[in-house]
């Protein structure tokens, strides 16, 4: 058998991506998970693929911005591939807008967004009279509109990638011994497996924690709304009708947890807020619960890069709530590392930021 040039341990969105990337450049790739693709946080049931509002900008906002609008492309590579649908649509987003305040900050943004987002999507203030029978009750009578937003399926975008890596001859193995280059992408696990190597007494992070675990819950509904109709977010609630007749409402953003996969009341709040912010939802069958944890590096942006002190070892992890929508340009990154030694990684975004 050949030896392969990389070798990626995580099968969640990052380490898929990074894998599917390197792959489709020519590389030899194998990618080890025990549990299988898709199997922590990546197989959730939201998947907001959602901009940092126009202001303030940075190198994560514009990183993210990149690899948004890189997103059509990617997934309809992957789709064409393996044939197999990620459920991706750039649909945008509505926002009701409740106070005054809000609205003159909104508007506001408009004209930032002409500036970062360079015509490649608009945010703009809409009367709610233009938008149709599907919004959210608006106090003010206007809503924000981003035609930037997007929604995926991340389950279906995991298998989507698994099977455009088969017709590769690229599957995910419960276990093999490291060959080349080593991408470590194990989300939650792999931050507390950093945590004590590099957190140490001895280590380079002595002292400090780089990253940990969010807990997030989420419930899937039976709701043919139309698979083009705008994702909503409203009373901090990610509200997205996917393509296949369901409809995802999260999340909960839960430090501290004794089950990391049980859902519990916090959820039913979750679920009785949506209806609230959408009268139309009472009375859709709630079809799935769930629960996961979410990576969160302690820059609170990717954490990418070498492994400290670890020779041929590298790291891709922290996507935390926008694992999905940095996937595509991360993986790019990370081959151009791998691949060219070349180092493009953001300020911001390096292990060493996290310590």
């Amino acid at each position: 058998m050949a030896m392969a040039d990389i070798t990626v341990r995580g099968a969640g969105i990052f380490g898929l991506s990074i894998a599917w990337t390197c792959a489709r450049r020519g590389a030899s790739v194998q990618v080890i998970d025990p549990f299988g693709a898709g199997a922590g946080s990546s197989g959730g049931l939201v998947g907001a693929l959602a901009p940092h509002v126009p202001e303030n900008w940075n190198p994560k906002k514009q990183y993210q911005l990149e690899s948004l609008l890189m997103a059509n492309a990617f997934w309809a590579e992957v789709e064409a591939t393996g044939g197999v649908s990620p459920g991706y649509g750039r649909t945008g987003r509505l926002q009701p807008i409740q106070d005054q305040r809000t609205l003159d900050l909104a508007r506001a943004r408009e004209v930032t967004a002409q500036t970062y987002w360079k015509g490649e999507a608009e945010w703009r203030v809409c009367p709610v009279s233009e938008m149709g029978p599907w919004v959210p009750p608006s106090a003010t009578g206007y809503l924000i509109h981003d035609t930037l937003s997007a929604r995926m399926h991340p389950r279906r975008a995991c298998a989507a990638l698994v099977a455009g890596m088969a017709v590769m001859g690229i599957t995910v193995q419960a276990e093999a011994p490291d060959q080349g280059l080593v991408v470590h992408a194990k989300g939650y696990a792999g931050l507390l497996e950093l945590n004590r190597m590099l957190a140490g007494p001895d280590g380079p992070a002595a002292g400090k924690i780089v990253g940990n675990g969010v807990k997030g819950q989420a419930a899937l509904l039976r709701f043919a709304e139309g698979p083009e109709v705008p994702q909503l977010y409203a009373d901090g609630l990610h509200i997205i009708p996917h393509a296949d007749g369901t409809l995802a409402i999260g999340s909960t953003s839960e430090r501290e947890f004794d089950d990391p996969s049980g859902t519990d009341a916090q959820l039913d709040e979750v679920i009785d807020r949506a209806r609230a912010a959408l009268p139309v939802l009472h009375g859709a069958e709630v079809i799935e619960r769930w629960a996961g944890v979410r990576p969160r590096a302690r820059s609170r942006a990717p954490m990418l890069g070498g492994w400290p002190g670890r020779r041929g070892h590298f790291i891709a992890n922290g996507g935390f709530k926008i694992g999905f929508g940095m996937a595509p340009k991360m993986a790019e990154t990370m081959a151009d590392l791998l691949l060219d030694g070349r180092d493009d990684i953001p300020e911001g975004f390096r292990v060493e930021d996290n310590f």
